[in-house]
């Protein structure tokens, strides 16, 4: 079965949308941006066949199935939906929506038009991620007790950087903890089979005020050199949260974009009755594995010496590292597989709008929880 895709919006994240499909073989046939313009030049600057004036124009393209959402997050609930109800499939850019309202509604569209909908929650994709996943559930570590980790950035941490993620009507109330504190959420109870049940947060807006650029900044881009003018922050750079996982797991998450040095270093432990498993992304091509009875090891990807459940994650033989481009080729992988073979209602490995969804109802835990200062339900 041939699948055609489309992306909306070409920004950082975007292009490894792209650059990811097109190593697939996936035949991209055009690209939507917040312009007529900027569509145009990006299809041409991209070698993409077509550049799409408005989303009526790409909803009614009969030639594409897939649609990948790229966006800021205040547009993905109105995007999905139109696309779902022009029969397209989606891939959105994680969080799925602004709130768990937004979310519920496009996991029951999803139902309605028959349509299958995946979020880029990509970090699972690791081939070492993966491997750890194996692990746990062939028992390597006995019953897992602790996971501790955190995710942290330094792309926000001076008072000049700039992105819309800082403004809420376009990201949402929460940023560090939709934005890459769902990630870490999302791989641990993914890694686990574990769901939070409870939790304790903390949050806070480090910089309270900014320089916003008067003009366009892209993500990660240095907004340093630009005439700026000063706004009040409301989202968070920082959050921590304690974490009761089902089946008696505890856990502590910490996540910031101001910790200086640290570009993108998601890390986690998981600590189980007979052995422990630690991943680091900025090294993402060893997997501590921690004993106490012998030594402790590192196992490095490859192939030849992975578990047969995670071996077909990773693309390249030993020696060979592989990275976070990668995780986004896997992830496709799965997705478009899915789709090709044909069985929309087999078991779905790749994370869906359920997780989507899911994580959304987490975020709005973590926010109740920090404004009571208090313990509180998930979902509850």
């Amino acid at each position: 079965m041939q699948l055609n895709a489309a992306i909306v919006g070409l920004g950082f994240v975007g292009r490894a949308h792209l650059e990811a499909l097109r190593r697939l073989g996936i035949s991209v046939q055009g690209v939507l941006g917040s312009t007529p313009e900027r569509s145009k030049a990006a299809s041409d600057s991209l070698r993409l066949p077509r550049a799409y004036s408005s989303m009526e124009e790409l909803a009614a393209d009969t030639s594409v199935q897939v649609v990948h959402l790229c966006t800021p997050n205040n547009l993905h609930f109105q995007e999905a939906s139109q696309l779902l109800r022009a029969g397209k499939h989606v891939l959105c850019e994680k969080p799925l929506a602004l709130d768990s309202r937004e979310s519920a509604a496009l996991v029951s569209l999803l139902k309605e038009t028959g349509r299958v909908g995946a979020v880029a929650y990509n970090l699972r994709y690791y081939p070492l991620c993966q491997e750890a996943r194996a692990l746990i559930r062939k028992g390597a570590i006995g019953q897992v007790k602790l996971v501790h980790g955190s995710f942290l950035q330094d792309w926000l941490l001076f008072p000049t950087d700039w992105n819309w993620r800082l403004e809420a009507k376009l990201g949402g109330d929460l940023r560090a903890v939709s934005d890459i504190g769902t990630h870490w959420l999302d791989l641990v109870t993914w890694l686990t089979g574990s769901k939070v049940s409870e939790l304790c947060a903390d949050l806070a807006t480090v910089l309270p005020t900014r320089r916003r650029p008067k003009g366009r900044v892209e993500t990660f881009q240095k907004a340093a050199m630009a005439e700026t003018e000063e706004v009040m922050i409301s989202t968070d750079d920082y959050a921590s949260a304690l974490l009761h996982f089902e089946n008696e797991v505890r856990g502590v998450m910490t996540v910031s974009q101001v910790s200086a040095g640290r570009k993108a270093r998601l890390w986690f432990e998981i600590d189980g009755s007979e052995g422990s498993l630690a991943f680091d992304s900025e090294s993402p091509n060893n997997l501590w594995i921690g004993r106490r009875d012998r030594a402790c090891e590192v196992l490095p990807k490859d192939p030849a010496l992975q578990l047969p459940e995670s071996r077909g994650y990773a693309a390249y033989p030993g020696g060979h590292p592989e990275g976070y481009p990668d995780t986004f080729v896997q992830l496709f992988k799965d997705f478009y597989g899915y789709l090709a073979a044909g069985d929309l209602h087999a078991p779905r490995m790749f994370p869906t709008f359920e997780t989507g969804h899911d994580e959304l109802v987490l975020c709005e835990a973590i926010a109740e929880s920090a404004q009571k200062k208090e313990w509180v339900s998930v979902g509850a």
